[in-house]
Parts: C-alpha cells; structure tokens; sequence
C-alpha cells in the first residue's frame, strides 16, 4: 500500500515552538540536535545534520514505541533499533545517554569521534550497550535488518509469541536506499513478508554533493511498494503524524517504509536543508543562532532537569514489559528455559561432535574421489538434525553449493519454522542478512555461493570480521577447476584478498576429511567469520586418519621426507593432492621431500614459533595453489618458488586448463628438482 497520512513535502521549516506535533516531545528532541551540534563542535568532525533533522522521528519511536531495557541491554525480546545511516551517530548515542544506558556518559559524549572513546564516528558493535551493529557504509545496516527480522520469525516459530514477539527499527537515509544493496535487502524482506520491520527514511533529499535531484529521481514509496511493502509518506518534524505511521506499520502484515520528510540541521538559521549541514560541524555562530531559534537556552552539554527526567522515564517505561516477559519465561519448564539459553547465547546443542565424528571417520575410510563441496553437503546432512539453530541457504546455488541437507525444511512465508532460505541472486544481501541473523542471536548462519563472487558480498563479509561474528560462508568452485564456465567464474585473486581481511578464518581443504575439520573450525569459532572455499572437481582421500584435528594447528605435515629433507612441499586445497603425486616423482629420483597442507594460513600464524618452524623446516620450499602467489612470499621465502597462477583463467575442461597453467604433478616436481640443484650449487 502506498499512503500519505499527512502533508508530507515540504518539510517544516526549522522555527521556534510551537511547532507541529508535541511540545513536549519537541522539547526532547532538540535535547537530541544540541548534543549532536556540541559533540561534533568539540569534535572538531562529524555529521551533525542527520541527528538534527530526525530527532523528533527518534524521539516518538523511542517514547511511544520502541520496547528496550537499558538495565538489560542484551534482553532476548528487545525490539532492535538500527542507525543504517550510521554517519549520524550522534543520534544513537544521545538517545542512549539521555535514556540511561550506563555506559553512555556525558563524558563519552563529549569524547565524541576520539581515540578509545564509546563513540566512535560510526556505531560499532559491543563498543557501546546499545548499538545493534556496527553501521557507516551506508545500506549495511539495511540488510542486517533484514536479517534480524527474519531471526526474529525464525526463532519465534520455535518458541512462540510468550517469548520472542518484537520489531526491528530502521533509520535509513537517502545514501542508504541509493547503494545497491539496499534493493537485495528490500526484495528479500518483502518476499518473506517481514511484517516487524519498520523503516524510517530521513526524506531530507540532501547528499554530500548537494541535493539528492542531482544523482537520482526514484520514487522509492513506489519502490517499496513494487517490492512487497507498506509505503506510507508524513512529515518528519510533525510528531504526531509520525506517531500515526509508526502505529500503521505495526498493524500492517507487510514490512513497511515510513518516508519521513525532514530539513537536514533542523534548526541551524543558515546551514539548515544544505549539505553544508551534512559532513562538518555546523560552527559557533550556526550553533548560537540554532538555540536561538529552537529556544534551546542552555550552555553545551546541558540537558535540563525537565528534559532529563521525561528522558529517563522513557528508558524506565520498558521495565514493565521485560519484568511480564521474565514472568512468561519462569513458567517454562526448565528443559525448555536451558534450551532458550543456550540458544540464545549461541551454545551448540551438544551431540553434535560425535555426528561430526561419525562423518569424519567415514571420509578416512573411503578412498573414492569426492569433491570438498560434496563432502560439505555430507557433513551437513549430518549437522543439521544435530544443530537447530544451523540455519543456511544459497543465492541460488543450492545445488551446486551442497548448502541444503537431506533433512532441512524452507523458510518461507507464512511459516517461518524451516532451517533453510532461498536468497535469490542476492550475494551482497544475503551476506548482510546473515550478519543481522547472527547479531539478533538464537542462529548459526551459513550461506554460500561461487567463490568468484564473494567480490560481490565482500563488504558485509568484512564487517562480519570486524563484529566478530560466527557467519559461516560456503565458497564453492574454488579455482581453474571450474572448468567451462571459463575466467568469468574462475578465482585468481580472491583467495589472496580474502586473506586479507583481518579475523577471517580462510580455510581451504585439501579432502573430505580436512573439510569435516575445517566445519568444526568454523562452528567452534566466536569471535568471528568463517570461509570454507571447496572445490567444483573430485579429490582423492589425504587423510586415513580421523582421530585428531589436524587442521586445527592451520598447517601439518601430511608426508615427512624419508630422512633430512631436501625439500618441502606447501599447498592448500586441490593442489596438496598434487604435491603428493609430485613427491612420489620427487623420491623416484632420490630427493626427500615432506609435503606440508595449509587449510588455514590465519590459524598457522597463531601457533607458536617452534611449531611453525617445525612444520616449515629450513629446506627450500616450494608452493603450489591454482591461484594468485600474493601472500605466499612469507612461507617460501626469497630462496624459494611458487606454482599458480599468473593471469586469469580460460574456458576449457578443468584437466587441460592444469596442464596449460602449469599446474602438474610433473611441473611441481621439475621445480623442486631446479631448486634443490640450485641450492647445492650455492
């Protein structure tokens, strides 16, 4: 539905009271725009215009609607509130200061955007209680509403209404329904009838460059309503109309956008409705004149005691509602309560090692090829039934990804109780999604994909590092092994740029063995993302042996040499089964070489020195992966050699496409042959 249900443009013009709506509410508001404008002046840096511009739209959510404890901030069945346009921070933190959020002082306010402060220039997760995730590229928070929204259903289905009933709040701005993101997030949300997601659009029609006309000319309520949505249109400064919207969107059983038509920098006499408002601190004498017009009297950092007091009651109104929940919560059996924890804290449902194990010693049992993506999807079809809250799904690669187990029901509108989501050809929404499906809690994500186009999800996978959250990311055709499809769709450099990122666990399994050992890495992990990359073509067996975990160190010596080694093999994936086939040459002229598997460069750089140098040894070393040799420099040293690739692939069967590449058994050990003859010569 698309409605207008009061004058929306134009926006109020910034004036003093009496103003549209309630003052009293107006008065809470501009509570809000003069720690915005004295935090960022202080600051020297910062956006001032956003939180100026919808502090009467926050205000009316926060005291009418939104359900939240700042006494609990962790409380399951909070509602979340998301500042997609992170940019305005100042909003999300002057409303946890001024609602009681312990941990948000008036002296972390006034540390705004300095070094180790709780208030940062963009919202971080865990930095601050309160903060949902971590915002700033714009859309982001967008899709990880999507995603909390969803968890929000999906955990519901499990529970019931008793325990888990709650929405999910966006505030999103014009950038934010720019990037391209943001269609994945709104399509998926409106395919599965998210009915408790709410979106607050600072309408304020302003970017950096200058007004929004000059980039665009959507008509987003039509937009939202092509997508499945509830569009409605009002004023932004006039509260009771917002009020209005807010109490319309939760009746309606479809997501809902609430365009809220707003003046950037309400208030400021000159700056107001400028994108000189937007990215800069509005100035002493912008800021004296903006008092002046809101009658906002007091010196910087000054909430009166009025203003104070409605504030506080505002965060206290939640108490009620979380102390009825507690009640609800004590008449579950305690079988159920100790699920809902475990759950809800993300602990593993236990049994789910010994399924893991049970998989794992019938991989070292069969000799017979299997593809790593394949061995995946086995050790799925054993997880799942063992781990509830193991919730996955493709972008439209289920069957190639082996992402969907024998057991998993889909999630779909109206019944949410499935384990499985069809994302669509929605790479960058899914993976934004998942972050917000780890973020709500009570859900272990995974999600895949061709490895190719992890340049298409990167951004939320990044901010998954940064957050530290367990997000599980299948990448399947994982090299020249593609084949056909050609350099389109095969990886060159995307393993090297993944392994850049900071707290992501890149592991790449030599056989089925190492990926039942690489999905126990991943679930195992807290404190953030894991990528899986498997293989399209079949691998023989490594590993006979099941017992230990031998990933876990991130690299072993899968064959020592037979005596003082000559040589030592590096390789990961597809290629540790072709650096056995080299070592076997190698021995057949006499040249002792061990053969090391790297699964996880990241976890072999947390083991201690003596290990590394160990597993390395002080022969010449020699890697082989079938991509880009970016970050092997550091294993083989200046003394050693690496085969991969040095341009991008090509369409062919994935066996020529080797043997073109130079990607053998035969090249590897013609090198290792060079090198150790090199080396004697020395």
């Amino acid at each position: 539905m698309t409605a207008t249900l009061s004058a929306a443009p134009p926006a109020s013009e910034p004036k003093p009271l009496p103003a549209p709506g309630d003052p009293t509410l107006r008065r809470m508001a501009d509570a809000i725009r003069a720690l915005a404008m004295d935090a960022v002046e202080q600051a020297k840096s910062g956006h001032p215009g956003m939180p100026m511009g919808m502090a009467d739209v926050a205000t009316v959510l926060w005291s009418r609607f939104l359900k939240f404890d700042p006494a609990d901030p962790a409380w399951p069945d909070r509602d979340r509130f998301i500042l997609s346009a992170g940019h305005g921070s100042m909003l999300l933190y002057a409303l946890l200061h001024l609602t009681g959020y312990e941990a948000m002082t008036m002296a972390e306010i006034k540390r705004f955007r300095q070094f180790g402060s709780a208030t940062p220039g963009h919202p971080e997760y865990e930095l601050s209680q309160g903060i949902e995730t971590t915002t700033g590229p714009l859309a982001q928070g967008l899709g990880n509403a999507v995603g909390m929204a969803l968890a929000e259903r999906i955990v519901a289905a499990r529970f019931g209404a008793d325990l888990i009933d709650h929405h999910t709040y966006v505030i999103a701005g014009d950038g934010c329904l720019m990037e391209g993101l943001s269609q994945e997030a709104i399509s998926l949300a409106g395919h599965l009838q998210l009915g408790k997601l709410i979106v607050l659009w600072d309408d304020n029609s302003i970017s950096i460059d200058g007004a929004t006309e000059l980039a665009t000319s959507d008509n987003q309520l039509e937009r939202f309503t092509a997508s499945g949505w509830d569009a409605v249109a009002v004023d932004g400064h006039d509260t009771d109309a917002v009020a209005a919207a807010i109490e319309h969107a939760r009746r309606t059983p479809l997501p809902s956008l609430i365009a809220c038509r707003t003046t950037i920098a309400f208030g400021a006499p000159k700056k107001a409705g400028t994108a000189a408002a937007h990215g800069a601190p509005l100035g002493p004498e912008e800021i004296t004149g903006a008092r002046k017009r809101l009658g906002w009297e007091y010196p910087p950092f000054v909430i009166p005691d009025d203003v104070a007091h409605w504030w506080r009651a505002v965060g206290s109104r939640g108490a009620a509602a979380h102390a009825a929940w507690n009640e609800r919560m004590a008449k579950v059996s305690q079988g159920e309560r100790t699920v809902f924890e475990h759950r809800t804290t993300g602990v593993l449902k236990s049994g789910w090692r010994e399924a893991l194990a049970g998989v794992k010693a019938k991989f070292a049992a069969d000799s017979a090829k299997m593809a790593t993506r394949q061995a995946s999807g086995t050790v799925l079809d054993a997880l799942t039934p063992a781990i509830p809250t193991l919730v996955g799904g493709s972008a439209d690669l289920t069957g190639s990804n082996n992402t969907k187990a024998k057991n998993q029901k889909l999630v779909a509108a109206p019944d949410y109780a499935g384990t499985y989501i069809h994302y669509g050809v929605r790479e960058h929404g899914m993976a934004a999604a998942m972050n917000g499906l780890a973020l709500h809690g009570g859900i272990v994500p995974y999600g895949g994909t061709f490895l190719i186009f992890a340049d298409y999800l990167r951004p939320s996978l990044r901010l998954a590092a940064l957050m530290k959250q367990r997000v599980i990311y299948l990448l399947t055709h994982d090299s020249i092994g593609v084949g056909e499809d050609g350099p389109t769709h095969q990886p060159v450099e995307q393993l090297a740029s993944l392994r850049a990122i900071p707290n992501l666990h890149v592991f790449r399994p030599a056989d089925a063995v190492e990926t039942a050992e690489c999905w126990e890495l991943a679930l195992t992990r807290h404190d953030g993302p894991s990528v899986l990359a498997l293989t399209r073509q079949g691998l023989p067996t490594i590993r006979g042996d099941a017992e230990e975990n031998r990933s876990a160190r991130g690299a072993y010596v899968v064959a020592e040499a037979q005596g003082p080694r000559q040589m030592t093999l590096l390789a990961t994936g597809s290629e540790v089964s072709l650096a056995m086939a080299a070592r076997v040459l190698l021995a057949e002229r006499g040249i002792r070489a061990a053969l090391v598997s790297m699964p996880c460069w990241e976890l072999f750089e947390a083991q201690e020195a003596s290990y590394r140098e160990a597993v390395l040894g002080s022969a010449p070393r020699l890697a082989v992966e079938a991509a880009a040799s970016f970050g092997w420099e550091r294993y083989v040293g200046s003394s050693g050699n690496f085969i991969g690739m040095k341009s991008f692939g090509a369409s062919a069967p994935a066996e020529d496409l080797f043997r073109h590449f130079g990607i053998t058994a035969e090249a590897v050990a013609a090198a290792a042959v060079a090198l150790v003859e090199k080396g004697t010569a020395a």
